[in-house]
């Protein structure tokens, strides 16, 4: 008899979002324990070592961290229908999909979350740390335990002359989206694939949830609401990916957004990383290596180099690097139309392997 997960995490929680769509479609049981103050202190530091959500603890107690990780290994453990998609073009676009929504939807869910619905989220950090203190003593708990993350929007890219694009942005990406989703429930097909499952972190904990967002959601985009809805609520195991490995022409404007804005990015961290690792040798990697520049309809910003965002790419990396003939002259023909010329050739760093909240060298 299968066993319970247990999901610490919390609704307001992005990676908690990803981790909790997929054991819902995947059918695994599971309790979600809200991670409130006593939590941290009893669960969380003594099995992880340092303050994160989302952990799942297995039937077996094993102690699993890491959104990307937890997934990958509840697949080891549980293989039937899969949210990889077995063929090139499909998986290829699915991963790049988790890299972006994982690492770089993230600028516009923390812009909105601190400048928009900033208080509300005070408040939510409060009740989430110290359920059954008075709402004066939230607020209280909550602004300080917020201040990390507050800060963090604009250490992510999110400076006040930035706002306009980052929202420019992200309003496209809700057309764009929308387009898609009139004549499809998912990324690529019937059943959510690796892909909506990156998507449905920043689109729900912050962008369908907090206050301002949905509201702005449900009203510009109601087609991607719905398809959050569905991630919430998805029949288990159930739909198909398309057949012939087919990337829909409605998908390819996401793709181009995500090869036009973020790859620069991961570029020139690539480069950032592999000369801080010429000088550092075996040393893991700190979260942050200083600041660079980038781009956004057409503003000029900077923000953190973080090189976990690199791991996470180099599993694209290398299913990518893994294609021969017809399957990489098939990933190649998709990656002309989506303008992903910059992917194909891509200067990796040294290989990485995750190490908490950042990454060493393999």
């Amino acid at each position: 008899m299968q066993g319970t997960y247990k999901l610490y995490g919390s609704e307001i929680s992005y990676f908690t979002g990803k981790v909790r769509s997929y054991l819902r479609w995947k059918n695994l049981p599971f309790e979600e324990i809200l991670s409130d103050a006593r939590v941290f202190k009893e669960i969380i530091l003594p099995r992880v070592g340092f303050p994160v959500i989302p952990v799942v603890l297995t039937p077996e107690d094993d102690c699993l961290q890491d959104s990307t990780d937890i997934i990958d290994e509840l697949e080891r453990r549980h293989p039937g229908p899969s949210i990889y998609p077995a063929t090139p073009r499909q998986r290829l676009a699915a991963l790049l999909l988790e890299v972006y929504g994982d690492e770089w939807l993230v600028i516009p869910a923390m812009h909105y979350r601190w400048h928009h619905n900033r208080e509300w989220a005070m408040r939510a950090f409060g009740e989430l740390s110290a359920p059954d203190a008075s709402p004066d003593e939230q607020f209280a708990i909550g602004s300080k335990r917020a201040e990390p993350f507050a800060n963090a929007a604009v250490l992510l890219g999110a400076e006040p002359h930035m706002h306009a694009a980052i929202e420019s942005s992200y309003e496209r990406l809700l057309a764009e989206l929308s387009g898609h989703f009139e004549n499809h429930p998912f990324l690529f097909g019937d059943r959510p694939s690796i892909g909506d499952i990156g998507l449905i972190g920043p689109l729900y904990a912050h962008q369908y949830r907090d206050p301002w967002t949905g509201r702005h959601m449900r009203e510009r985009a109601p087609l991607v609401a719905q398809w959050v809805e569905r991630m919430q609520n998805p029949e288990p195991l159930a739909g198909a990916f398309l057949d012939d490995d087919v990337v829909l022409d409605s998908l390819i404007p996401v793709l181009k957004r995500m090869f036009s804005e973020q790859m620069p990015v991961l570029a020139d961290s690539s480069r950032r990383v592999r000369e801080w690792m010429a000088d550092n040798p075996v040393k893991p990697l700190p979260r942050a290596i200083g600041f660079h520049e980038f781009t956004l309809n057409g503003q000029r910003g900077k923000r953190i180099i973080r090189p976990y965002s690199l791991w996470m790419l180099q599993r694209a990396r290398d299913y990518y690097q893994s294609l021969e003939g017809q399957d990489r002259a098939a990933v190649d023909a998709l990656l002309l139309r989506a303008d992903g010329d910059a992917f194909r050739n891509f200067e990796d760093p040294p290989r990485l392997a995750r190490a908490g909240l950042s990454v060493k060298p393999a």
